[in-house]
């Protein structure tokens, strides 16, 4: 599968990501998580003495992730600062490459898309080796976490009663049921690999009709609630899973590509003890975790810094 079918979002800006990210400001400017650091998120002086800056990207997600690397840092004596709020990829990109960022969270697929459009991505181990050899030579990726924030076929609770689905199916039970149910998607989901073309040939779903909506947003969210469609294209780590009891089918054919959570880090402005710190956050976060996290941020409007911390404690990392 060629990166030319992953989506186009630059991050993972789905519709209501803006908005996300504006509310996200407003909590930042109001002194939650991170935000104590009041300067210029996109300034671009390099960090004093040996003190890591982390940075994140302009939605929620990225922020909380973000907090959990710097707590997980000053777990282990690291002077850590903050840049939050920074924007796409384009600019996170240039402040990791000179050294004003040491430490950003990423996804893994996305970002070697962004690295080289018509890059292969056949599997977990061949996508990290091609963000490594296509990295610039200051920066390197550190281990993937199984925690993925992707594309997915996700059924509303009505429909996964119905048909006995539960979060440990896969695509391929759907194979009998598509013929009765609705799919939502974005209009571009109809046509792509990654969509309903690659649902029916790799999975072999053929679905009743398609409806089109918006890509993963509150369309989209809307309707799977309404039961206007019985499956829609919902991301993996979408608070609305929690909230409305959705059930997300497993991809065991990586249809969807790879969104791992993967912190890229500017080389020379991390310490062995950093590195091994932040790749324990990559062995104990996966999908449900993230899922859940972003739900207490999101739906319970907890603050993030409190959420990765009381996350960390749990999992021993803080």
């Amino acid at each position: 599968m060629t990166s030319n079918a992953l989506s186009s979002r630059s991050l993972r800006n789905h519709p209501g990501a803006a908005a996300v990210a504006l509310a996200a400001m407003t909590a930042l400017l109001a002194g939650c998580s991170s935000s104590s650091d009041t300067s210029d998120p996109l300034a671009g002086d390099k960090a004093a003495g040996d003190t890591v800056v982390v940075g994140s990207n302009n939605f929620a997600e990225s922020i909380l992730i973000a907090d959990i690397y710097g707590e997980a840092l000053k777990a282990k004596g690291i002077k850590v600062s903050y840049k939050p709020n920074i924007g796409s990829r384009e600019t996170t990109y240039g402040l990791l490459k000179n050294g004003s960022i040491t430490v950003l969270p990423e996804y893994n697929g996305s970002l070697l898309a962004y690295l080289d459009a018509k890059a292969e991505q056949t599997s977990l181990a061949t996508v990290n080796a091609a963000v490594k050899a296509k990295l610039d030579s200051k920066l390197t990726l550190l281990e993937s976490s199984p925690a993925e924030d992707k594309d997915s076929v996700t059924v509303n609770a009505a429909t996964a009663s119905k048909y006995n689905l539960t979060a440990s199916s896969t695509l391929a039970d759907l194979k009998d049921v598509a013929p009765k149910l609705v799919l939502g998607g974005s209009p571009e989901f109809q046509t792509r690999q990654q969509g309903l073309l690659g649902l029916d040939s790799v999975y072999g779903l053929k679905f009743k009709s398609f409806k089109a909506l918006d890509a993963g947003g509150p369309l989209t969210q809307a309707a799977l609630k309404k039961d206007t469609v019985q499956a829609a294209d919902i991301f993996t780590t979408d608070p609305t899973i929690t909230k409305e009891k959705f059930v997300v089918l497993q991809d065991p054919k990586n249809l969807f590509g790879f969104a791992n959570v993967t912190p890229v880090v500017y080389k020379s402005g991390l310490s062995q003890e950093g590195v091994d710190a932040l790749n324990a956050v990559s062995a104990k976060l996966d999908t449900k975790t993230l899922l859940d996290l972003d739900s207490q941020v999101q739906l319970q409007s907890k603050d993030p810094l409190d959420v990765a911390k009381a996350w960390l404690k749990t999992a021993g990392l803080g």
